[in-house]
């Protein structure tokens, strides 16, 4: 049985304002936030992202109770994104997994609830409209943390 219904997968470099944007939409549009896992992904060379992460975000989700954890990481490069976010899934304790972007908004009030409608023991993908950008395929998908699991 998994601790959280729902794990963000948040790799991040760099990002202040844009990061801090992204996480309150997404937290300020959830419904249930004792049950959402927020998983950061720093490289250990990223002084300002951590700095600001410190100072502005993680003060802000401690006062809102919602839980997260900070992994760091030997910078691995843009065209490595597929290792954090498999680190990052590996570490994760909820039953959906949800690849979410640093510069992203939520648009969809109750999103969490929304995804708790699906069964999560059909190995299927979901996606979530999430931002101004249409895009026919699910950039940032949710899948069955199972999918770890098995692949």
């Amino acid at each position: 049985m998994s601790k959280f219904n729902i794990a963000v997968l948040l790799p991040t470099r760099g990002r202040t304002d844009a990061l801090s944007r992204s996480v309150m939409s997404l937290v300020n549009r959830a419904v249930d936030l004792p049950k959402l896992q927020l998983l950061f992904g720093f490289d250990e060379d990223d002084n300002i992202g951590r700095e600001h992460f410190e100072k502005e975000l993680q003060p802000w989700l401690d006062n809102k109770g919602v839980d997260y954890t900070v992994v760091e990481y030997e910078p691995m490069g843009y065209y490595r994104l597929n290792e954090y976010v498999n680190s990052l899934a590996l570490e994760s304790d909820a039953d959906w997994c949800f690849f979410w972007n640093d510069d992203a908004l939520m648009l969809t009030d109750n999103w969490d609830a929304e995804v708790l409608k699906n069964d999560v023991n059909k190995m299927q993908l979901l996606r979530i409209p999430c931002s101004t950008m249409e895009h026919p395929f699910a950039l940032m998908p949710i899948f069955p943390r199972t999918w770890v699991d098995t692949f």
